[in-house]
């Protein structure tokens, strides 16, 4: 089902929202017109009633019991007079009718009951009438005046009429302004959204945030930091692949030469054999590239850290070294751990900081001297690792920790990721790694913390 747009809801509900209240606006204003007539012409009826009531006994006996007809009485300079306005007639206890205006009045119906006001018809109209009821003061007559409903009616529809009709007209404008003005402030979408379609899939640059309402400038920031994250995950996709391409092109090659060495070796069992162990050393160089790259890859995907928990140097150190216990035996290695003053537990991800121990051990391992010791001291703010190996030149020291970057003369394979791996998992952490060489010989890599 196809979802309305926001400009037809907003245009929609607005117009629902002006008629609904206008309809109730203009209910409750005929509601209090209505009281207001009511209560005006009651009033009056009562007043005229009361006067009528003061009239001498003597002056009724000389009247005549009709007066002149109203429209006759002024043939001229009338004025705008209504037969319906308002009528009257004075009857005797006994319902003889005594005197009446000439009008409407001489048709009235003497049915007094009491004082006050009755709604009642009149000889000749079917129209009901309020008459309001009220004996003199000496019991001698009962004054009747009355108004016909209708009139009120009428009146009531007049005033309400000419003040609806306004608004009958401002209506249809205020809903075109409605509909120009809800057109007007959504027109920053629609340029967001051409920005959008025009957009390439790898456009890093961030949109157009100008002259946007407060409640759209959030959506938009959004939306750029995504596309910030976005060109993130490509450079890195790429790079990886760049490297993966870089660092797999020689393993794969020198295995694809081993693999010929094989195959034409014939009865020579030491070349096969030869060719068999260096193809192995090749297929574990190039397993240990790819892990390294993936796992560099999926540190850079790392903006903060997720699941931490709290971790002890003391006994993360003591699992790292008894995990690569075995190599080190084999490369005829020493590890010892010194604990000087166990330090406070850090908030971390065991997986990861377990990687970076790893990796400084076995780069350790595979860059010192056979028989040598590999030294792990843990203090109150930092750990370090030294070996006795040959250490960097000096010339090459401050690029250690780059990408691929592996000093000259390394008799040992590698890809140069090892301590790029350290120094992203430090960094995430919170941790400083700081390389450098030992003043006895040697290579230091030193952890610390605050």
């Amino acid at each position: 089902m196809k979802t309305l747009s926001l400009r037809l809801r907003l245009i929609l509900l607005f117009i629902l929202l002006v008629t609904v209240t206008w309809s109730i606006s203009s209910f409750l204003a005929w509601r209090q017109t209505s009281k207001n007539i009511d209560e005006m012409f009651d009033t009056q009826q009562m007043i005229f009633a009361k006067r009528l009531t003061v009239l001498q006994p003597a002056m009724a006996g000389n009247l005549s019991q009709q007066l002149p007809k109203t429209k006759k009485l002024l043939r001229h300079n009338r004025g705008s007079q209504d037969d319906d306005a308002l009528a009257f007639a004075i009857f005797t206890p006994d319902g003889e009718m005594v005197l009446h205006d000439g009008d409407n009045g001489s048709n009235f119906i003497f049915n007094y009951h009491q004082d006050g006001f009755a709604n009642s018809v009149i000889k000749n109209d079917d129209d009901l009438w309020r008459i309001v009821w009220l004996k003199t003061v000496d019991n001698r007559y009962i004054v009747a005046v009355g108004q016909e409903l209708d009139y009120r009616a009428d009146m009531l529809g007049d005033l309400l009429i000419s003040q609806i009709q306004p608004w009958l007209i401002a209506l249809p404008l205020m809903a075109a302004l409605m509909v120009w003005l809800i057109t007007r402030e959504l027109q920053p979408l629609r340029h967001i959204t051409n920005q959008l379609n025009r957009r390439q899939p790898d456009d890093e640059s961030p949109l157009n945030a100008t002259h946007l309402a407060s409640e759209i400038q959030p959506i938009v920031n959004a939306l750029n930091k995504l596309f910030t994250r976005i060109g993130t995950m490509l450079v890195r996709e790429r790079r990886f692949t760049s490297d993966a391409a870089h660092e797999l092109r020689t393993p794969l090659a020198a295995l694809r030469v081993q693999t010929e060495v094989v195959q034409i070796s014939g009865d020579d069992e030491a070349m096969r054999q030869h060719a068999l162990a260096n193809l192995t050393d090749g297929i574990d160089r190039s397993t240990r590239v790819v892990d390294q790259l993936l796992m560099l890859s999926r540190l850079d995907s790392f903006s903060q850290l997720d699941d931490v928990q709290q971790i002890e140097w003391q006994t993360l150190l003591q699992h790292a070294i008894a995990d690569i216990y075995p190599k080190a035996q084999a490369e005829n290695v020493d590890i010892r751990l010194d604990i000087r003053q166990a330090p406070m537990p850090i908030k971390g991800q065991q997986l990861l900081l377990s990687v970076m121990l790893r990796n400084l051990l076995d780069n350790a391992i595979r860059y010192g001297r056979q028989g040598n010791i590999i030294m792990v001291t843990l203090d109150k703010y930092r750990f370090s690792v030294e070996d006795e190996g040959p250490g960097v030149s000096n010339e090459y020291l401050q690029r250690i920790g780059e990408r691929f970057f592996r000093p000259p003369g390394q008799e040992k394979t590698g890809s140069g990721l090892g301590l790029s791996i350290v120094q992203r998992i430090a960094h995430l952490h919170g941790l400083d790694a700081k390389f450098s060489n030992r003043e006895q010989g040697g290579f230091e890599v030193v952890i610390s913390w605050h």
